[in-house]
């Protein structure tokens, strides 16, 4: 077994791809707040390839982080020189390499003083983002920023020692700008519609509340490219550290990934950028197209699975798409539903890539867990799925599917399957969801009362009669009947 680190790169097995640039000699460009798997699979492999062409050696990532759990992904990148495995998961095979663009990793300090110092070096041109679709401060319902979060509280009061990735942005903006050094992208690669453009909204109406002439020299001179990142990278846990054991290295912070990645970017950016479409990203004047396309049947496919399937115990996505009925539904309502609001892009129409999904998901390769997609439903709900609904309303379209997804959601947060086994807490706002969908099994319409997920939604008749329906039959009859009788039409 040979502990990956820079010393050992040669010693790895034959087969395995390793850097073939000298990582010694990398500079950094790019501050990336929140190293999880998803940005070691995705951009820093996209950076990864450009340095194996001999390219942007003047771009390496400097890892942050800004909540005391980051730093437990600082201490495992750091004893392997922050090289990451990364084992690609294809149908019939297996494959790892080892990517090297990340050359360092900021102290994950109260006040983020390291991370701002960081951001403002004049190297720095880029701060890229993955901080999740909830981490925005973003009321669903509103879509305003919200000011009453306790966090942002404590950056308004303490704009010098903030808590936030946000208001450790600002803090460095305002270096650059006193001393000169300039502007710099913000991009975030988190899965939300026009994610450029909600990024500029929260960073801007922070500085605001604290300066706000340099909230105005930030929105006249930095840049906030919207993007669309995907790739499924399951979570890492015991059987994918058993897996990178079988190619021979022992990493403490290996990652598995499905055998496909996107990247479509708005090619915004003020201090220039890597040419990652170089290796396969896109750079497109109209991302949002490829966003509502990805967020609208991708990510809303994956709720609409997920909380049926943990009701019914399954683990994985790949076995709630061997359930015959739960993959009828996902295919019913994505074609039926969803796809008549999603326009077509380049290459690819709604209904091609419906398939694609299916077959993704389908990848018994990938153990993407249920439970890692059923996370967080009081910010994916609002992000993934009730665009759609909100436009149905608009028009008055069917909504039968997409009522029954949110009927599955308000069981599952009862925190019990159908066998009666415990559902662990799996959204930052458990409790209450727990208290609301107690009281929901009463009156149903209750759980649609939550105004900050569900804005006036409950005001639509036909949405709300569609969800008591739904809620009724599951309640009386369970998941599998309520799927089956909406496959039915009846």
């Amino acid at each position: 077994m040979i502990r990956l680190s820079n010393q050992t790169l040669e010693e790895l097995p034959a087969g395995i791809e390793r850097p073939d640039y000298d990582r010694a000699t990398l500079r950094p460009g790019i501050v990336h707040i929140g190293v999880g798997n998803f940005h070691r699979a995705h951009q820093a492999w996209y950076l990864h390839r450009l340095m194996q062409m001999g390219q942007a050696q003047e771009w390496a990532i400097v890892g942050a982080g800004v909540r005391a759990y980051d730093d437990d992904m600082r201490q495992r990148l750091s004893g392997q020189d922050y090289l990451t495995t990364l084992i690609e998961l294809g149908p019939e095979d297996t494959t790892a390499e080892v990517v090297g663009s990340i050359i360092d990793y900021v102290p994950v300090k109260v006040g983020n003083g390291a991370l701002i110092a960081q951001i403002a070096m004049p190297d720095i041109r880029i701060v890229s983002l993955t901080v999740t679709e909830g981490g925005y401060y973003i009321d669903p319902a509103t879509g305003a920023f919200d000011t009453t979060h306790p966090d942002i509280a404590h950056d308004i009061q303490f704009p010098e020692q903030p808590r936030t990735a946000f208001g450790a942005i600002i803090a460095a903006l305002k270096r650059r700008c006193n001393t000169g050094t300039g502007p710099l992208s913000v991009l975030s690669c988190d899965n939300l519609q026009g994610n450029g453009t909600v990024l500029r909204q929260t960073i801007i109406s922070l500085a605001q509340l604290t300066d706000p002439e340099l909230a105005d020299w930030i929105d006249e001179t930095c840049s906030f490219p919207n993007s669309m990142v995907d790739c499924i990278v399951p979570a890492t846990g015991d059987a994918e550290r058993d897996l990178v054991r079988t190619f021979g290295i022992a990493d403490t912070a290996p990652v598995t990934h499905e055998n496909f990645r996107q990247w479509v970017i708005e090619d915004k950016f003020c201090r220039g950028r890597p040419d990652w479409d170089r290796v396969g990203a896109t750079f497109s004047e109209d991302v949002r197209v490829y966003e509502t396309q990805k967020i609208r049947l991708l990510n809303a496919g994956h709720q609409l699975v997920a909380n049926a399937a943990e009701l019914l115990g399954l683990e994985t996505v790949a076995e709630a798409m061997s359930h015959d009925t739960l993959r009828s539904f996902f295919r019913r309502v994505a074609q039926t539903e969803i796809a008549p609001f999603v326009k077509p892009v380049p290459g690819m129409t709604p209904s091609t890539y419906i398939d694609l999904i299916e077959g993704r998901f389908s990848n018994p390769s990938v153990k993407d867990t249920i439970r890692r997609i059923a996370f967080d439903g009081s910010a994916r709900h609002p992000g993934f799925i009730l665009p759609t609904i909100k436009e149905a309303r608009a028009i008055g379209t069917q909504i039968d599917g997409l009522a029954l997804a949110e009927a599955a959601w308000s069981r599952m947060c009862l925190g019990h399957r159908e066998d009666g086994s415990v559902i662990a807490p799996n959204d930052p706002i458990w409790e209450r969801l727990r208290a609301t969908a107690r009281t929901a099994e009463k009156t149903p319409r209750v759980w649609l009362e939550m105004s900050d997920i569900y804005g006036d939604l409950v005001e639509w008749r036909k949405f709300t009669a569609a969800f008591e329906e739904a809620h009724h039959t599951i309640r009386n009859n369970g998941i599998v009947a309520a799927l089956n009788a909406y496959l039915e039409g009846s």
